[in-house]
């Protein structure tokens, strides 16, 4: 595949703002195809986050938390956005968001990849990163991150878990099996 320049292939007729908040912004985009049909599309814009896989020889670090649109506590890699500092580099933000959610600073910090997290509504992306040699320092966590837990997996408990569908992040699943594939994990 070439780096071709892309063109449009949907043009915006008009854009309008339906909703904003701090973490998010929801508009609504007036279309036209192509072919000169018209239609509609939501999109949901909200700044990249990152993903981090904390490695301890043959443990990982996963954060358990509230999911409120589920209702439900979740097993994940400690993962976020920093929507105060939306020019921070993805590496600065994986550093920062190990130290807040887990209290553990890397010595090395490996980029796995960046992946699109819903690409069909949302403008949102994220990088992920393998982080090792932790070293335990204390945590920050935001209010929104009340409850967090921090649990040690190993490798095999982890894949046992993805296996048997217990963890249901995507973007974890996602993060863990290309990390794997490219021979990081």
């Amino acid at each position: 595949m070439t780096d071709v320049p892309q063109q449009r292939e949907i043009e915006t007729v008009t854009t309008r703002k339906v909703y904003q908040n701090k973490w998010m912004t929801l508009r609504e985009d007036e279309i036209r195809r192509q072919s000169g049909a018209k239609g509609l599309y939501s999109v949901v814009e909200k700044p990249d986050f990152t993903i981090i896989i904390p490695i301890e020889r043959n443990d990982i670090y996963m954060v358990e938390q509230y999911r409120y649109p589920i209702n439900e506590r979740q097993l994940e890699f400690p993962q976020g956005a920093w929507e105060e500092k939306p020019d921070a580099s993805p590496e600065a933000l994986a550093a920062g968001e190990l130290r807040e959610e887990t209290g553990f600073i890397a010595d090395e910090l490996i980029h796995v990849g960046y992946q699109y997290l819903a690409y069909g509504f949302c403008n949102q992306g994220y990088h992920i990163w393998v982080a090792r040699g932790l070293t335990m320092t204390q945590r920050n966590l935001d209010p929104e991150e009340e409850g967090l837990v921090t649990h040690k997996l190993s490798i095999q408990q982890l894949e046992q878990r993805i296996k048997a569908g217990e963890i249901k992040d995507a973007t974890s699943c996602n993060a863990f099996g290309l990390a794997r594939l490219k021979g990081l994990i």
